[in-house]
């Protein structure tokens, strides 16, 4: 998920690397909906627009999302809307959210001159767009069944399709990312959590490879056990809530409707610390299966030309992650029981390779095999997500499907400086970002 502070960054850095653009959009129109809000981004010139995008997270603020004005310069109109549970992680149902979406696309269908609606799926916003497309395309049972820990409800259905979905560094599932940086290392469940950690499963320990100066080197070993322990205390935690759940069921337990739920030791991006994930991808970069591609891919150079090749994140270790994780507003996840089964929780055997992805309706992958519309996947080059945007590319249904890396990118899109080699490296990241988007959109989607 990305945090407000970091998006605020993005924006601002947009605009001061071109200051032209910041009055390009001089007048987004506030628009008010039934559950929520929106800004509705019109170009200030050029031809009236035909194709409208939506640009939505789970719960961060994107009414200035940098797509907004950096698209809509471009010649397309934007509507960035936020959804109901705006900055309100807590009680997310994750299920309801689809019918936000859907005002969004309704809106922009009965905009003049628009004939074609697309997606666009930042952090968080992946999974969202990409079960309301799920959903759109093949009905409610998408999104229902004996598997799924949370379901949808029949109010789902007869969701308008888009056109056609933009992944921009999306999350494979907050559901997945909770798995990933939970740390298997906590002895109990109790809040504050026991301070001595499972010595054998301590990522921070130098015993087990964590270099607190530089990169970590964990064994094959120790990552096994790791990520195995990963999916157990997840596990767990998923029983604990389901009998919770079931005494309310019959009535025999303390509330009558919910509980909260504490997750200390899982890391809290979205508290605006920055890099509090705990998973092992974090201490050591230099492991493939996150943080760089199994084949060659299209890098998106500086330059703006397209180099094909294996490609590594240029991310650099957090040695910091030990230490902020302890804390309780950067290392402890809130939820409630059902917030959590509905926008966080997964099976799986183990946190790598062994995840049920359609256990969870918040699950970038499971979605994308059920989608057949056009979409552009974009990893961003000094982020983790690398190695699942290879994912996703290779899990969609769609036959027309595109996958590029944006070189030394942050997750805001804005160029990952600290890990800069000469100055200026990564300079043009955001706008190499969108004026391939741009035409991306323009090859497949011509006026009417």
């Amino acid at each position: 998920m990305i945090g407000m502070p970091l998006l605020r960054t993005a924006v601002a850095v947009a605009l001061c690397l071109a200051p032209a653009l910041a009055s390009a959009q001089s007048k987004p129109e506030y628009i008010r909906f039934p559950e929520t809000k929106g800004a509705l981004y019109k170009p200030d010139a050029g031809p009236a627009p035909h194709v409208g995008v939506l640009v939505m997270h789970r719960t961060a603020d994107y009414l200035a999302h940098p797509a907004c004005t950096e698209l809509s310069r471009r010649g397309l109109l934007l509507l960035c809307m936020n959804t109901r549970y705006e900055n309100n992680e807590v009680m997310v149902n994750f299920e309801r959210l689809p019918l936000d979406v859907k005002a969004g696309v309704e809106y922009l269908r009965k905009q003049p001159g628009i004939t074609k609606v697309l997606l666009f799926g930042h952090s968080g916003g992946g999974p969202l767009m990409s079960l309301y497309q799920a959903v759109a395309e093949n009905g409610p049972a998408y999104c229902k069944g004996a598997n799924k820990l949370s379901e949808c409800g029949d109010d789902l259905a007869g969701l308008p399709k888009a056109d056609g979905i933009i992944f921009a560094d999306p999350n494979p599932g907050n559901s997945v990312n909770t798995l990933r940086r939970i740390n298997p290392a906590v002895a109990n469940e109790n809040n504050p959590p026991d301070p001595k950690p499972v010595a054998e499963l301590d990522m921070f320990d130098p015993k087990n490879g964590f270099n607190p100066n530089g990169a970590s080197t964990y064994s094959e070993e120790f990552q096994a056990r790791y990520f195995k322990a990963q999916a157990e205390r997840m596990n767990r935690l998923i029983a604990t809530a389901q009998e919770k759940l079931e005494r309310i069921r019959r009535k025999d337990y303390a509330y009558p409707d919910d509980d909260i739920m504490i997750i200390p030791r899982s890391g809290n991006p979205g508290s605006g610390a920055g890099g509090s994930e705990s998973g092992l991808y974090v201490a050591q970069t230099a492991m493939p299966y996150f943080n760089s591609t199994a084949k060659p891919a299209k890098l998106l150079k500086n330059d703006g030309t397209v180099s094909v090749r294996v490609i590594d994140s240029v991310l650099v270790p957090n040695t910091r992650a030990g230490e902020i994780i302890k804390g309780f507003r950067t290392g402890t996840k809130i939820f409630t029981l059902r917030s959590f089964f509905s926008a966080q929780a997964i099976r799986s055997t183990n946190s790598k390779d062994g995840i049920d992805w359609c256990s969870s309706n918040n699950s970038t992958v499971c979605a994308i095999g059920s989608i057949t519309v056009p979409v552009l996947f974009m990893a961003m080059g000094g982020r983790y997500y690398v190695g699942d945007g290879e994912r996703y590319f290779e899990a969609a249904k769609s036959q027309d499907k595109d996958f590029l890396v944006i070189e030394g990118a942050t997750h805001g899109f804005t160029p990952r400086t600290p890990c800069e080699k000469t100055p200026g490296q990564y300079a043009n990241s955001m706008k190499n970002l969108f004026d391939y988007t741009a035409k991306w959109v323009e090859a497949r989607f011509k006026p009417s």
